[in-house]
């Protein structure tokens, strides 16, 4: 059988919470003359490295609200020594509507070759929705804003680059093979005279070497 709570006692704790929290010390912060110390991660606009984008459309076909646009055109580049030009894609095209975008991230993830990072800006509110389209001229605009990545966590795991250095290095190095030795194939001797078998003469037969 549970205790009897005293009457009162819900009623006596949180008002023992709200006179703790009135004596301390409000801490406001003066925004927007003051500017807010945002977390290292912090997401607020994406922005585009369009030097790295390769068109291969990962990010937009991963985007869960399809807000990326993108369009390209294909030039022939001419490879010295090779037979013929090859070709390449050109960005033409790199548009992200952020009235759509979630802020999820998955296209900065996944993109393979560094072309998407993550902005702490967030000042970038508009009066009418259509100017929350952002081109890429816009999205490179923001690549000043970028933050260096963190340093490597000494108690975490190595990257994979690094353990596959190691690992590489720690394997020594295997000894040249040597190389088979040449087996000479010895030529069959001459059957001796009234030898029975293969390769004995038959009866009648010429000695090899004699005559006719």
């Amino acid at each position: 059988m549970s205790e009897r709570s005293v009457p009162g006692e819900g009623l006596a704790k949180g008002l023992a919470v709200t006179l703790k929290t009135m004596t301390r010390r409000s801490t406001t912060q003066q925004y927007p003359d003051v500017a807010p110390e945002l977390p290292p991660r912090s997401r607020g606009v994406i922005a585009l490295l369009a030097e790295n984008c390769t068109v291969c459309m990962l990010c937009a076909r991963e985007c869960p609200d399809w807000c990326i646009y993108i369009d390209s055109h294909k030039e022939e580049v001419a490879v010295p020594g090779a037979a013929r030009p090859r070709q390449r894609n050109v960005l033409d095209k790199f548009d992200i509507d952020f009235s759509l975008c979630m802020y999820c991230g998955i296209c900065v993830e996944v993109c393979p070759f560094d072309a998407l990072y993550w902005s702490p800006e967030f000042e970038y509110a508009e009066y009418d929705i259509k100017n929350l389209l952002h081109d890429k001229d816009h999205l490179g605009e923001w690549m000043g804003t970028v933050p260096p990545p963190p340093a490597h966590d000494r108690n975490g795991e190595p990257a994979k680059e690094e353990a596959t250095a190691a690992r590489k290095a720690a394997v020594p190095a295997a000894p040249a093979a040597r190389p088979a030795p040449t087996r000479v194939r010895p030529e069959p001797a001459a059957p001796e005279p009234g030898a029975v078998g293969p390769g004995a003469p038959e009866p009648g037969a010429p000695e090899p070497g004699g005559a006719s």
